[in-house]
């Protein structure tokens, strides 16, 4: 099993940066992909970021190109999103997502086993 936690969500204006932080415990050298997906009030979850644990694959959502960066600390089995040029329509529940089969990034929240229980995000205009 492997547990996933998230921090770093808040309240910023919008143009404003914040950074997302996944912590995975557990059976961690299992993971090859870990994802950042998203799920705004009313919506369905969508695919934000995700990368191959041996960082040679990352994908974006094309909301968010240049705008959002994930990177992974190896050591720490930590996960990030730099989220930059904030906008109003960024406002959501983030989740960290994370499996140990995929070998890359998948934008279908179905290909994920596991599952962190989400931080606030909130843009205000």
């Amino acid at each position: 099993q492997v547990q996933l936690v998230e921090s770093g969500g808040g309240l910023v204006q919008a143009g404003g940066s914040l950074r997302l932080s996944c912590a995975a415990s557990g059976r961690t050298n299992s993971l090859t992909a870990m994802a950042w997906f998203r799920q705004a009030p009313g919506k369905e979850r969508e695919f934000v970021a995700g990368l191959s644990w041996s960082g040679s694959r990352r994908d974006y959502a094309d909301p968010v190109k240049g705008r959002f960066t994930i990177s992974r600390d190896y050591a720490k089995y930590a996960v990030y999103l730099q989220m930059n040029s904030l906008k109003p329509e960024d406002t959501a529940v983030y989740y960290c997502a994370a499996d140990p089969f995929l070998g890359r990034p998948h934008k279908s929240q179905d290909e994920y086993d596991y599952w962190g229980r989400g931080t606030q995000v909130t843009v205000s205009s």
